[in-house]
């Protein structure tokens, strides 16, 4: 009797751990404690790269002092009907530049908003008093794929995202994706730098790759077996059955005698 009730005690033991690994691998951060306070030590601030594409539009008390720093084309339909003049983009060159009205070439590559508002600002105080300067920038997209439940490109209305959002408008990470090896593709002057980032693990937080850069891709892989269930709950269900199944039948050995 003894022999048999240590038979029941391993096997539930074994269903139990069986049922853990189904999840072990999905669970984001998950080696932070309960009520722990996970401080985010990166400084992140979007910089200006080669080929951004920045929105800039100067504004004065007087606006037709700050009209010949605005640049316009044709002319848009806006609310009611009405139609406007488009504010025209600026391209950062290759060398790192855009060419602004009256004072000609300013290098903003690496700068940030903020560091380039400052610039402009400095720029123009013999032609502006106290301007406004609001900055953005306009093609701020990234890109997820992989084992994903919705692959594409994603608009960004902002200057920073977390690859966590990032994967939030993907829906997640799938069931047959891995959490703990997200690679990170960046472009820094046309040469590629891959980082990867384990999810699983709280020092996500640190990574240089949680904050994410414009243009950056996101590639989720999959699982080397490539043979995993569609879904957690089904390997959930089939853990009870299996669990349920052993534990009739050890009790039926343990009452026989």
């Amino acid at each position: 009797m003894h022999q048999k009730i240590k038979l029941v005690c391993y096997i539930v033991m074994a269903c139990l751990v069986f049922s853990c690994t189904s999840s072990k691998d999905v669970v984001y951060f998950q080696d932070a404690s309960q009520f722990e306070t996970l401080v985010d030590e990166n400084t992140f601030t979007s910089k200006f790269k080669v080929d951004d594409l920045v929105s800039i539009h100067v504004s004065t008390l007087d606006p037709e002092a700050s009209a010949p720093f605005n640049l316009f084309r044709g002319a848009e339909e806006g609310v009611g009907g009405s139609m406007r003049p488009e504010q025209v983009n600026y391209l950062v060159d290759e060398d790192g530049e855009i060419d602004f009205p009256v004072i000609g070439k300013v290098k903003i590559e690496g700068l940030s908003p903020a560091e380039t508002r400052e610039l402009l600002r400095e720029r123009l105080k013999d032609y502006l008093k106290d301007p406004i300067i609001n900055i953005r920038i306009r093609n701020f997209t990234v890109t997820v794929l992989g084992s994903v439940n919705r692959p594409g490109t994603y608009p960004i209305n902002g200057e920073q995202i977390t690859i966590m959002e990032a994967l939030g408008y993907a829906g997640d990470i799938n069931i047959k994706g891995r959490r703990d090896n997200v690679m990170v593709i960046r472009d820094f002057d046309g040469t590629k730098v891959y980082n990867r980032i384990n999810l699983n693990k709280k020092e996500a937080l640190k990574s240089p790759v949680y904050y994410l850069t414009q243009n950056d891709v996101v590639y989720v892989e999959p699982n080397k077996s490539g043979k995993t269930q569609s879904s957690l709950d089904q390997r959930a269900s089939i853990a009870v059955s299996i669990l349920s199944v052993l534990i009739t039948s050890s009790v039926v050995l343990l009452t026989r005698n």
